[in-house]
């Protein structure tokens, strides 16, 4: 099964999903209209070249002014529906879709405001589009430790229902995996599971704190894992499945190409390797585009990716066995 029809046919789990950077360019505009000064270009092909990243601290420098733009609980659910939208296109039934609370309290959202629009969007998701939705709220990490409490402070007070996870993400040389840990813990206590970015624009030591000191159950990206092979063999041995985004890293200047990408090596190793859009809307791409590239990469068979999803996810027990028998697993 490796056409683009049959791709488009699988019914899939999108793990690696920001909800800012999911917002199309028809949402984009509407919302850089409504805030003129906010330096988002109000023009369609101006937007595209301002979506043309010189690296990955510009990428993040283009994020923040977008998320920005997200000022009103309406315009979270917006989003949210949005992005059940678009992924419904790829046949994504079950979506984790990470949100990070942090930004959009400091822009004046209330806590139990936001929750509530995550939670409309959420039921609007399923209805409308028939997308699940888990929820991953993460530490904007180049923000700090007061944004990490926050997140923290979000999830133990207005943890919108369908929350399993904490993430971490943002400019790792500048935000440390170690210096997280509490929080981190502070969410496990909660019951929730830990999806970590590390890897994507530093190298495979941020891999390591990840996993022994924050015990992460997935990695975001994770390819300069790739640098150190008893890392790639540890990864494998423990079937740590890894949320790989080619475009995205080609994008940001990570890697100079897909070819250049190690999710094949990393493949050939026995890592889980699982194809996610990241930010669908900046990137120009979709979940069926990410697996035709990674199946091309690596040789696997799409339907072997899309069971590597689900079984990746942090769906609930019935929702991972009712699509993975819709898999054939």
């Amino acid at each position: 099964m490796t056409g683009t029809a049959a791709i488009a046919a699988l019914p899939k789990a999108e793990l690696h999903l920001h909800l800012v950077g999911s917002a199309s360019v028809q949402t984009v505009l509407a919302l850089a209209t409504r805030t003129p000064g906010a330096g988002v270009p109000l023009d369609p092909a101006e937007l595209a070249a301002f979506y043309t990243f010189r690296d990955f601290a510009h990428f993040i420098d283009v994020y923040n002014a977008v998320d920005r733009l997200v000022t009103t609980p309406a315009d979270v659910t917006t989003l949210v529906v949005g992005a059940a939208r678009d992924a419904a296109v790829s046949n994504v039934r079950w979506l984790e879709l990470t949100v990070t609370a942090a930004t959009h309290l400091k822009a004046g959202i209330d806590g139990g405001a936001l929750r509530a629009a995550l939670e409309e969007g959420r039921e609007r998701a399923r209805s409308e589009h028939g997308v699940e939705i888990g929820w991953i709220v993460d530490i904007p990490g180049e923000q700090g430790l007061g944004a990490a409490d926050a997140t923290v402070d979000f999830l133990t007070r207005h943890a919108p229902a369908g929350t399993v996870a904490i993430g971490l993400a943002g400019l790792e040389p500048d935000a440390p995996r170690r210096d997280f840990v509490r929080h981190v813990a502070q969410a496990r206590d909660l019951g929730l599971r830990a999806a970590i970015h590390a890897g994507e624009a530093s190298g495979p030591e941020s891999v390591h704190d990840a996993l022994s000191l924050l015990h992460a159950d997935r990695i975001g990206h994770g390819l300069r894992a790739a640098d150190d092979p008893s890392l790639v063999a540890f990864l494998a041995d423990a079937g740590t499945p890894l949320e790989v985004c080619v475009t995205s890293n080609v994008c940001t200047g990570v890697v100079a190409g897909p070819d250049a990408h190690p999710v094949a090596a990393l493949a050939a190793a026995g890592v889980v390797v699982v194809p996610g859009t990241d930010d669908p809307g900046m990137f120009g791409t979709d979940l069926n585009a990410e697996y035709a590239l990674v199946a091309r990469l690596t040789g696997h068979d799409p339907a072997d990716l899309a069971r590597a999803g689900v079984a990746a996810s942090f769906a609930p027990d019935a929702v991972k066995a009712a699509l993975l028998a819709e898999l054939g697993a």
